[in-house]
This record gives structure tokens, C-alpha cells and sequence, in this order.
């Protein structure tokens, strides 16, 4: 039998895990960004206007790191059932799906406003 009022939630490793893999999916979101800016602004397409001057590199700009964050957020999730099944200490990582999973509709809200235009 499960004692549910016995709680132990500190789990130092465990945070340390997973506030790497939050930073880690972001900064990769980062990177993706940066590198879709870098291609669309050397695009023949874009010499004369701004750098998201095209449909393709509006879309490569709001879905490239809206996919890195959409498999961050499922994999924490995904860690979140695992820890539980195991028996671990599984909040810190829902919270790092909850986190990743406020950026990604954050991000997708504001790119969102590319398409506005």
C-alpha cells in the first residue's frame, strides 16, 4: 500500500536534470531561431526588404523552434510519467513540461503576429 500523505519531494539531482534539459531545449530553440534568421536573411529573395520578407521564411521562423519546443515539452512530460512510474520524485520535471509548454504557446502567440501583417 501506498502511503500518498508521506511525501518526499527533494531530489537535488533530479532538479539539477531537469533545469538542464529546460535550458538546454531553449537554448536549441535559440539556436534554430538564429539559424533560420540567418538563412532567411541571406535568401536572394530578401536583398531589398526586411529579412522575413517571404511566406517560406515567416513559416521557417514561427515552426522551427516552435518543434524544438513542442519535443521538449512532450519529452519532460514523457520523463515526468517514467520518474512517477519508477516511483521517483516526479514534480520537478511536470514543471519543466509546464514551463516549456507556457514558452511554446508564448512563442507561437507572438509569431503568430508575423502572419498578422
Amino acid at each position: 500500500m501506498v502511503d500518498d500523505v508521506e511525501k518526499r519531494w527533494s531530489d537535488p539531482e533530479g532538479f539539477r536534470k531537469a533545469v538542464r534539459f529546460g535550458l538546454g531545449v531553449v537554448a536549441l530553440a535559440a539556436l534554430v531561431a538564429v539559424i533560420i534568421g540567418i538563412w532567411a536573411a541571406s535568401r536572394d529573395a530578401c536583398e531589398t526588404g526586411p529579412m522575413l520578407c517571404d511566406t517560406a521564411s515567416r513559416v521557417a521562423m514561427v515552426v522551427g523552434p516552435a518543434v524544438v519546443l513542442a519535443a521538449g515539452w512532450i519529452g519532460a512530460f514523457v520523463i515526468t510519467y517514467l520518474r512517477w512510474r519508477q516511483g521517483r520524485v516526479w514534480p520537478i520535471w511536470q514543471g519543466t513540461g509546464w514551463f516549456l509548454f507556457f514558452l511554446l504557446l508564448a512563442y507561437l502567440t507572438i509569431g503568430g503576429s508575423v502572419f498578422a501583417r
